[in-house]
């Protein structure tokens, strides 16, 4: 997958442009558009989420994402439905803002293929 940082800057934009279209609210960062894909991910529905959940919500978000370049692979469900995730390789040393561009540029391929 290639990194090009003004288009994938530019479909984030995209993205954010869908929450704030379909909610009324455009998230103001990454993590909540973490979260927000864990919650799709999950498919519960919105319920009330604890701290903790709501970091799971993100950890499963972060690692449906990645799948699409093979660092994760589903293990399965859980008894309550939630996901469980295998690092098959490990995600590369970045520094902040590679992996902030490696994360947008997997959640805008994750829009493209599931959601667009």
């Amino acid at each position: 997958m290639e990194f090009e940082p003004a288009i994938v800057h530019a479909s984030f934009e995209a993205v954010l442009d869908f929450f704030e279209n379909q909610f009324q609210k455009r998230p103001t960062d990454l993590e909540s558009v973490l979260f927000l894909i864990g919650v799709q991910e999950l498919g519960q529905g919105h319920v009330h989420f604890t701290k903790e959940q709501k970091q799971d919500l993100m950890h499963i978000a972060t690692c449906k994402v990645l799948s699409y370049s093979g660092f994760y692979a589903l293990e399965g469900l859980d008894t309550e439905g939630w996901p469980h995730w295998n690092l098959v390789k490990p995600v590369p040393t970045l520094n902040l803002k590679e992996q902030d561009l490696l994360l947008k540029a997997h959640i805008v391929h994750y829009f493209e293929s599931e959601i667009f």
